[in-house]
């Protein structure tokens, strides 16, 4: 195993029931185990894809890495047979492949003072993925690679990005950002689950209640969704549609997988933060709902607003949405479109698919032809 001190970094061959060995290695790809240790102490695991199927290195292999959404982990980008996952076809269609595991999810539970039993473990949001680990996986990449990177985010891994590009972190290592089912205002989410929770505050209960990990295979949880299933509109018969919207494309073997692997582990403070963007409808950091604890963290009584059109007109970006997604809703994405009008031309794709809901972007039979082949061109020219 060879480490490095100034990221605290250690890489080494697929570990026994590790990604690697769970979901690429079976299908004959090379894959290394990576862990990264950010600055806030969390140990995260991260997977490579160096080569294709053919096994061959030559040439010139641009780096992507991969965000996964919200109580997923990297799994999400494998989820499906490798000519239909993204992470395989990228590998096969010349490019390094990266893969991240956000914090508290199974492979990414290490830190360097705390257990996962500790609550301080699970003192964050998606504030702290921006400004720790977004800057910690697009460095090491950068660092092993010595190439600009490409980034491609689903769901929350596209919010990641976003306001990451609109704090100017990392913008000297990055090539550009493909954006899959957009998670950037929240105001209009149609998904009854997500809707529900918000209004309800029910992630806000949990945490007063002394649950600071969400882990959706628990019984506190379990007993709060028996909770939220017997309000009108929410559908528990089907968790998966009621949450992302009715899935035009998914096929049996893939969600069996996705059962299997999925769903993953989040801080209910974490959730908080997404359920405080649905009631307001903008994006800001985490607001905790008293003047003088604002004014502790931020220096001011409101939290700071993210400004998305602080993201540089020239900076290239894919982004894809569906017509169908409960979670990033159409008029949501337009205020995002808004707010990135004055791009460059030739700086925006902006792809919709009218039958795509949220789990399609990563999980459709038909994904290949219909999103990553556009999304790869459009890697290619930059």
């Amino acid at each position: 195993m060879a480490c490095s001190s100034i990221l605290e970094v250690c890489t080494a061959p697929a570990a026994d029931g590790g990604i690697c060995e769970l979901r690429v290695a079976l299908y004959g790809y090379a894959c290394e185990e990576h862990t990264v240790t950010t600055r806030d102490g969390y140990i995260l695991s991260m997977q490579r894809m160096p080569m294709g199927r053919s096994g061959e290195t030559g040439g010139h292999r641009p780096p992507v890495l991969l965000q996964h959404g919200l109580l997923m982990d990297g799994i999400t980008w494998l989820l499906n047979s490798p000519d239909e996952s993204l992470a395989f076809i990228l590998a096969d269609s010349g490019f390094d492949v990266w893969i991240a595991n956000t914090r508290g999810t199974k492979y990414s539970q290490g830190h360097t003072s705390y257990s996962t039993d500790d609550s301080a473990y699970w003192d964050w949001s998606w504030d702290e993925l921006v400004a720790y680990e977004f800057p910690a996986t697009v460095q090491y990449v950068n660092d092993q690679t010595g190439q600009k990177l490409h980034y491609i985010g689903h769901s929350l891994g596209t919010l990641i990005g976003l306001v990451s590009l609109s704090q100017g972190i990392q913008m000297d290592l990055l090539r550009s950002a493909a954006l899959l089912s957009p998670i950037a205002y929240l105001g209009q989410v149609s998904s009854a689950l997500a809707r529900t929770a918000a209004k309800i505050f029910l992630a806000e209960d949990m945490y007063w209640l002394g649950i600071h990990e969400f882990d959706p295979k628990g019984q506190p949880v379990e007993n709060l969704l028996k909770v939220i299933c017997k309000t009108p509109g929410v559908d528990c018969y089907d968790l998966m549609t009621s949450f992302t919207g009715k899935n035009c494309c998914l096929n049996s073997s893939s969600v069996d997988v996705f059962l299997d692997n999925e769903p993953q582990p989040t801080s209910t403070k974490n959730l908080i933060h997404l359920a405080q963007m649905i009631r307001g409808g903008t994006i800001a950091m985490y607001d905790y709902e008293d003047e003088e604890d604002n004014i502790k963290h931020y220096g001011q009584p409101t939290p700071p607003v993210y400004n998305m059109t602080s993201i540089p007109n020239d900076f290239p970006l894919f982004l894809s949405y569906g017509g169908a997604d409960a979670v990033s809703d159409a008029q949501d994405v337009q205020i995002l479109l808004e707010n990135l009008k004055s791009r460059d031309g030739d700086k925006l794709v902006v792809q919709y698919q009218d039958d795509y809901a949220h789990a399609d972007f990563v999980m459709a039979v038909n994904a290949n032809q219909v999103v990553y082949d556009p999304l790869m061109a459009f890697f290619k020219l930059q």
